[in-house]
């Protein structure tokens, strides 16, 4: 993939690429401590839905680094190749902006799918 803004795409260049992977991995850790925690004190397997939290954020760092698109970014019309997280830069145009929210709901969307299959299968398990 190019490291160049693509409406609907891509939006962040390497070290914003990183950072979301880094908060997949987070999710992915939270999400496993906190199963094998909730199955070893014996809670009722209720309380595992809410595993869709960890499980949808792990989803979505991975995701977004996957595709090289920040959901959050694309919301808000934004993109950042730059080698500092966080400093970015405006989307001018409206039909790149649109292009940009579309995907961004996908991501949103596809992440939230991920979480609740995990949380039932961490529910029925």
């Amino acid at each position: 993939m190019e490291n160049k803004y693509i409406p609907g795409v891509c939006n962040i260049g390497p070290a914003e690429i990183n950072m979301r992977r880094r908060v997949g991995w987070i999710g992915l850790a939270v999400l496993v401590v906190l199963w094998i925690g909730l199955v070893l004190l014996g809670v009722s397997a209720y309380w595992r839905l809410l595993l869709v939290i960890p499980a949808s954020l792990a989803a979505t760092g991975f995701l977004q680094a996957y595709l090289h698109f920040c959901a959050g970014f694309g919301i808000k019309g934004l993109f950042n190749f730059g080698p500092e997280v966080g400093k970015a830069e405006t989307v001018s145009q409206q039909e790149f902006r649109a292009k940009d929210k579309k995907r961004a709901l996908q991501i949103f969307g596809y992440s939230i799918v991920i979480g609740v299959i995990l949380a039932l299968a961490a529910y029925y398990l």
